[in-house]
Order: C-alpha cells, then sequence, then structure tokens
C-alpha cells in the first residue's frame, strides 16, 4: 500500500435537501484537500500523492502566517522558533504543518481529529488543538477547540489556508469582496510594517474588483462582520453563483493571496486563497490578536464555507 504524504484522506459525505455536500479530510495539518456541492468544486484540490501546494487547505496552530526571524518573547523570556520558511528566514504557519492527526470521531458526514503541541524550540508551552469537519446543506463548518495543556500560561492563535473556486469558473474571472477597511503593509519578507486605510488603493476589496487585475499577498484587519457577527470573503462569478467564506467573531483578520503559480492540473496558474486567522501576521511578536489561555481553560472558534446560488 501507498502511504500519503497527507496521511488518511477521510472522505465526507452528505445528502440535505436533494443536495448532495462531500469533502475530502486529511489527517495530517487536519487539512481539507477538497469540498464540492452537486459536484461543483468550493475549494481546490490536488492529488493526495504531494504536499499540499501553497499550503492548500491546512489548519495554521500554534500561530499562522509568519513570525519575523522566528524570534518572540513570553513573559519576558526570549524565545527563538526554528525557521520553516528558510528564503525568507521566518517561522511559518505554526507547528502543526507536518503532523498526524488523532481521529477522534467519525461518522458519515463529520470527523473530529486531534493533536498535541509539545514544549520545543521556541514553544516551552503545551496546547491541545480539537478540528471538526462537519458537512452542513450549503457547505462546510470548521470548529476547533483549544485547551491549555500546560503547567504555564499560554498565548496561541489560529488559522486556517484554504483556496476557493467558483466550480469550473476560471478564477481569473471571479471578482472578490471583502469588507475591510485597514491592510497590513508587509515587507518582502511577507513581514507587517504597518498598516494603512485600503480607501482609494489596489487593495481595497470592498468593490469587488475582478481576479485578475489583482496581485495579492495581503493581511487585512477591521473586516466589518455582518448582522449575523460573522465575516466574509466572497468569490462571485460572472452569473453570480459565489463560493462564501465566512468566519466567526473570534476570526478577526482574513488574509488573500492571489499566486499565480498554483498546479492544477499539471498547469501552473492563478488561485486564490482566503485565509481566516485571530491574529495577524508576526502576532507572536507584536501581540496583536492573541488569544491567551490559563493552564485547564478552554477556548472555541469556526469559519466555513458555503455554496451561494446565482
Amino acid at each position: 500500500m501507498t502511504s500519503s504524504p497527507t496521511g488518511d484522506q477521510l472522505h465526507l459525505r452528505r445528502e440535505v435537501d436533494g443536495r448532495v455536500v462531500e469533502a475530502v479530510v486529511t489527517s495530517v495539518a487536519a487539512g481539507l484537500r477538497s469540498l464540492t456541492v452537486d459536484g461543483r468544486a468550493l475549494t481546490e484540490t490536488f492529488p493526495d500523492t504531494v504536499v499540499p501546494p501553497s499550503a492548500c487547505g491546512i489548519t495554521l496552530f500554534p500561530w499562522p502566517n509568519r513570525v519575523d526571524g522566528g524570534r518572540w518573547s513570553l513573559d519576558g523570556e526570549a524565545q527563538q522558533l526554528d525557521i520553516t520558511e528558510p528564503s525568507k528566514g521566518n517561522a511559518s504557519h505554526g507547528l502543526l504543518r507536518y503532523t498526524s492527526y488523532r481521529l477522534v470521531q467519525r461518522d458519515e458526514h463529520a470527523v473530529t481529529q486531534a493533536a498535541t503541541v509539545y514544549p520545543q524550540h521556541g514553544w516551552p508551552l503545551q496546547l491541545d488543538l480539537t478540528v471538526r469537519h462537519e458537512l452542513v446543506a450549503d457547505g462546510l463548518r470548521v470548529s476547533y477547540e483549544v485547551e491549555n495543556v500546560g503547567a504555564r500560561p499560554a498565548p496561541f492563535a489560529v488559522g486556517a489556508h484554504p483556496f476557493l473556486r467558483v466550480g469550473d469558473v476560471d478564477v481569473a474571472d471571479l471578482t472578490v469582496s471583502l469588507d475591510a477597511a485597514t491592510r497590513f503593509v508587509v515587507d518582502e519578507r511577507g513581514v507587517p510594517t504597518g498598516t494603512e486605510p485600503v480607501e482609494g488603493t489596489a487593495y481595497d476589496l470592498r468593490g469587488a474588483p475582478v481576479v485578475g487585475d489583482l496581485d495579492l499577498d495581503t493581511p487585512y484587519r477591521d473586516v466589518a462582520p455582518g448582522d449575523d457577527v460573522v465575516r466574509r470573503t466572497r468569490l462571485t462569478a460572472p452569473d453570480g453563483t459565489a463560493t462564501e467564506l465566512w468566519q466567526d467573531a473570534s476570526f478577526g483578520y482574513v488574509q488573500v493571496f492571489t499566486p499565480r503559480n498554483f498546479p492544477r492540473d499539471g498547469v501552473l496558474g492563478l488561485a486564490v486563497a482566503a485565509e481566516p486567522m485571530t491574529a495577524p501576521p508576526n502576532a507572536l511578536a507584536t501581540g496583536e490578536g492573541l488569544l491567551r489561555l490559563e493552564p485547564g481553560e478552554r477556548w472555541s472558534g469556526s469559519w466555513g464555507i458555503r455554496h451561494v446560488a446565482g
């Protein structure tokens, strides 16, 4: 038997009101490898024989995005994380990117997995993370629970890295909308150097620009919630069909990424990721948006992806 670099492939299926929702979740990184509604793709996918390209679909914990030089301070104690993004000299996307999660519970339409972050270089803390992927009528809900199982207070942040699609529509023809007033200005290493209002700039997504016109690897804050306190990033096709990423009140940040080298059917092309985050890049160093748990305390939060009919 040939093993996959993403571990076990957990196939989920649910029929609701005549609609068929399907997903493949991986045990490595508690990743989302595919999501479809009635056969229409809501996310990019990749073969089970490769490592997720551009971190496609993975869970980011105990921090999303980058830590500048891997350096941060815990209660006045200097910490040095291992550098996992050598080309930019950063510690990137947490400590569970290549970890296989434990299976906690599984049924036809949902799977719950768990992993532990143990003390290691630059991380003298111990946290348990539980991730549940559950199919719903219009897509997927992803829920997290974090417990501090260590002996000292622990800061952390959570994120995810899904790439979105609207069926087979060319990504360049989609529009992307996000009601965010402020973006982080980042340097060539992806580390924030400040913030600026997006109004009047190429980074303003409130007017739903065409994805093909964008070149983004941009974190946003001041994301306006809707009446239900949910924040939304939406990709819309010319016929009005859309794929929407929603994030609850605990996810106050989102990164929009439009690489032009995403591998799809053997060809490199444009893709768009919308990454829900509870804190921005370099949060371990700056403290912005960090969550904190006392020993024995727990935290929970969720986000999801849904199909919107045109």
